[in-house]
């Protein structure tokens, strides 16, 4: 696989032959694809691996004029994803993703760790990754974010992960970077908020945590989803132990949604998803 396309329009008939002879002229080839049709919004959608040489502008140029009007084209050459991670003080979500970077098999390149405490520097430190400290104690938020914003101009990336990153970003921030800030939370939100959700959940009995991974938006925790899971949990369990199995939930959930989006498997329609 040399490139991937992804194209979102609305339906007609032969989409899928006009968007091949193109394929063809530009002397690329399938490699996989996959298509779905969204009759409730006369939506259809469709993602192609390709190979073969190819100038990914002009690609995007001509299939948007040879679409239905408005037709979402998209085309990347395939390579790792650069990203940066906000951090608090959790460790586990932020652990799994370095130790995946480690092996390879994260599909991105961490350029950097940015968190609001100390705490997790050493951790950072031993993979070589950059690890920044901007307090937010004593200092408002909106000069906090602009710090933090000042930081992230020194790098060129592609997404900004937040690994249980535990402050409200404002809407000036979010819209800085729109569709490339992903959040992982439990999936209690919005019944159980604030402090220790899971000693809220053991006092109220669930039977079932999760946690969701989506893209952030001036919602909060309501932008689009990009993948769930949950497990099963019984009276047996103390809250120490439900918050044990929620975070491994929790970065089972963000690996899975960073796999989604650093493959070019998601596709972002109003406040939804159409996932590959």
């Amino acid at each position: 696989m040399d490139s991937i396309l992804k194209v979102s329009c609305n339906d007609e008939k032969g989409l899928i032959l006009r968007i091949s002879e193109v394929i063809f002229k530009n002397g690329l080839n399938y490699e996989n694809t996959s298509e779905f049709v969204d009759h409730e919004n006369n939506r259809f959608y469709m993602r192609a691996e390709l190979n073969g040489k190819v100038d990914t502008k002009e690609l995007t140029n001509t299939l948007e004029a040879y679409l239905p009007r408005g037709a979402q084209v998209y085309c990347t050459l395939a390579r790792k994803k650069d990203i940066v991670i906000m951090a608090t003080k959790e460790n586990h979500c932020l652990g799994d993703l370095l130790l995946r970077y480690e092996s390879g098999d994260l599909g991105a390149n961490i350029l950097g760790v940015i968190a609001n405490h100390n705490d997790l520097s050493g951790l950072v430190k031993k993979f070589d990754i950059p690890f920044i400290c901007i307090s937010s104690d004593n200092l408002e938020r909106a000069k906090h974010e602009n710090a933090i914003l000042s930081e992230l101009k020194n790098f060129s990336f592609d997404y900004l992960v937040l690994a249980k990153y535990m402050r409200i970003l404002s809407p000036d921030f979010v819209g800085q970077y729109p569709r490339q800030i992903i959040n992982i939370h439990h999936s209690f939100l919005p019944a159980f908020i604030g402090a220790n959700p899971y000693k809220q959940a053991y006092d109220r009995g669930v039977k079932i945590i999760g946690a969701t991974a989506h893209f952030v938006t001036n919602d909060l925790d309501e932008g689009p989803i990009i993948t769930q899971d949950v497990v099963r949990v019984s009276h047996e369990m103390n809250w120490q132990q439900m918050r044990r199995a929620g975070a491994n939930v929790e970065k089972i959930v963000l690996s899975r949604a960073l796999d989604l989006v650093f493959d070019e498997r998601v596709f972002v329609y109003k406040n939804k998803t159409v996932v590959f």
